[in-house]
């Protein structure tokens, strides 16, 4: 699922679109395996007795586990995005019940990283982008590449404030500009 990229703005570029580390597909992973080995060994362990009704709960039950602990899972993280353009933070998250947030880059004040050793070891952490607001700070759980992207949201940060502010131009902002002569 990718990112629709009808959200960015004309003068705007993506610079990162990513999901959370894959780290959290580990567990679906491992629950998928358990619930065919496990699933398969007990549906053909039933007795022929038990006739087709046993049969159908116990495939149901199969399928609620799958959906739930496998299914659901990748969803949920496919349907996460971390995205970095030339202007703003995007964050969105959700199928069903979508949820959207907007960061300009002029508003955030502070970008931080956190990781532990085995966050080290598999190169995710977690990322906070402080912003001025009524939010203030947005945390983004499993972040891969944490430390690259701290360092690409923070120069973001930094070239939008000098595009801003007109650096490169050859007049200086308004701002410095001295007095006009009477």
């Amino acid at each position: 699922m990718g990112f629709p990229n009808n959200l960015l703005q004309d003068d705007e570029e993506l610079i990162l679109h990513t999901h959370p580390h894959w780290k959290e597909l580990f567990m679906p992973i491992v629950w998928f395996v358990l619930i065919a080995a496990f699933g398969t060994v007990g549906m053909l362990a039933l007795p022929d007795s038990w006739g087709s009704i046993a049969q159908a709960v116990g495939w149901a039950v199969i399928a609620v586990l799958m959906v739930w602990l496998v299914v659901a899972p990748y969803v949920r993280w496919a349907t996460t995005h971390y995205v970095f353009t030339t202007h703003r933070v995007l964050l969105r998250t959700g199928v069903i019940t979508r949820k959207g947030r907007d960061i300009p880059l002029a508003r955030i004040n502070d970008v931080s990283f956190e990781q532990g050793v085995i966050e080290r070891m598999f190169r995710f952490g977690t990322l906070v982008v402080e912003s001025a607001g009524e939010r203030g700070q947005q945390v983004l759980k499993d972040m891969p590449q944490v430390e690259n992207a701290q360092s690409t949201l923070y120069r973001l940060v930094e070239e939008d404030h000098d595009r801003r502010m007109g650096a490169g131009d050859d007049e200086p902002p308004l701002a410095t500009q001295p007095p006009p002569r009477v």
